[in-house]
């Protein structure tokens, strides 16, 4: 079973010849949201209990693609 990625975050088509075009997908929506999660997460540490997660870096993986899937829920549930 794959997660949902919401596609990607910023597609764009490249002209590679006069006739030839490239799809270039880049990254999905989820680790744009991910990333964003735990920018956000770093930058407000004080905020946040960041001690029960600074020695343990795949736990702030893990707690912001958790955040990164709840925003895909609620992306989804708003259309």
């Amino acid at each position: 079973m794959s997660k949902e990625n919401g596609g990607p975050a910023f597609p764009n088509t490249v002209l590679i010849t006069n006739e030839d075009y490239a799809s270039l997908r880049g990254m999905t929506l989820r680790d744009y949201f991910a990333a964003k999660a735990m920018q956000g997460l770093i930058s407000r540490k004080e905020c946040f209990n960041f001690d029960t997660f600074k020695d343990d870096p795949l736990r702030v993986a893990r707690w912001a693609y958790d955040e990164a899937d709840a925003m895909l829920k609620a992306k989804e549930s708003t259309n």
